[in-house]
């Protein structure tokens, strides 16, 4: 009996992991110091980032050709949200469908920055997804320093203890208002600060950019780098 048991529950009872090359949850600030038209280029970026013929074929390079990923945003502590669940893009016409649900979800949220909240947002979702990938990949996004929550870096210690890499993008804010200048450009400079809270585990890496009309550009640069499992400076562009 117990062997019948058995057999039957391989035959259907459980469901095989679905293999993909990368898990990838893009972690994507919106707090209050990224104002309307920079969070829509921020989402322009993502958009023209994953409909790019050189992310399509870094992901068409795969072992298996596919990347899961899920699109999350946060501000503080507790304004966290999965605005897109786990989507497979293997083709154009999946990272079209991605792109298109991208663009159409409203921003999520107001509020200070907890990129540490983010990270462990992030963190259940590459714990709880039905996929198996060789690499596992949170990519934070943002132009301010961790300013509500717990302490950025041990977020960042937990995922890497759980073999997970997490890579940045830095958003340097050139003219900040004065109530933010601290939050904007921490001593050392925002990808520094990035560098030494933020980023870690195989790999991992933080580009800048210096508007958010070059978000684009760095984020389709991150991406081929993350499938590809390339340094991001050998990302073609």
């Amino acid at each position: 009996m117990r062997t019948l048991v058995l057999l039957m529950f391989l035959a259907g009872g459980a469901q095989a992991a679905e293999p993909v090359d990368v898990t990838l949850v893009l972690v994507s600030d919106v707090s209050r110091s990224v104002d309307d038209a920079e969070f829509q280029m921020e989402k322009a970026g993502y958009s023209a980032a994953f409909n790019d013929p050189r992310v399509l074929a870094a992901i068409h390079g795969g072992a298996v050709g596919a990347i899961a990923v899920a699109y999350v945003e946060f501000a503080g502590p507790s304004e966290v949200k999965t605005v897109l669940d786990w989507r497979v893009v293997r083709d154009v016409a999946s990272a079209r469908q991605f792109t298109d649900a991208l663009e159409a979800a409203p921003r999520s949220f107001w509020g200070r920055t907890s990129i540490s909240a983010g990270i462990d947002h992030a963190m259940q979702l590459l714990a709880e997804n039905r996929f198996e990938a060789q690499r596992r990949v949170i990519d934070v996004a943002g132009d301010g320093t961790n300013n509500g929550g717990r302490d950025v870096a041990e977020a960042r210690d937990d995922a890497l203890a759980s073999g997970i890499t997490v890579n940045g993008l830095s958003i340097v804010n050139e003219h900040p208002a004065s109530y933010t200048y601290a939050h904007v450009q921490p001593p050392g400079g925002l990808t520094e600060w990035y560098r030494q809270n933020v980023i870690g585990g195989p790999g991992s890496f933080v580009l800048e950019v210096r508007e958010f009309a070059a978000f684009g550009e760095a984020m389709t640069r991150k991406l081929i780098s993350e499938v590809a499992a390339l340094p991001a400076t050998h990302a073609p562009l």
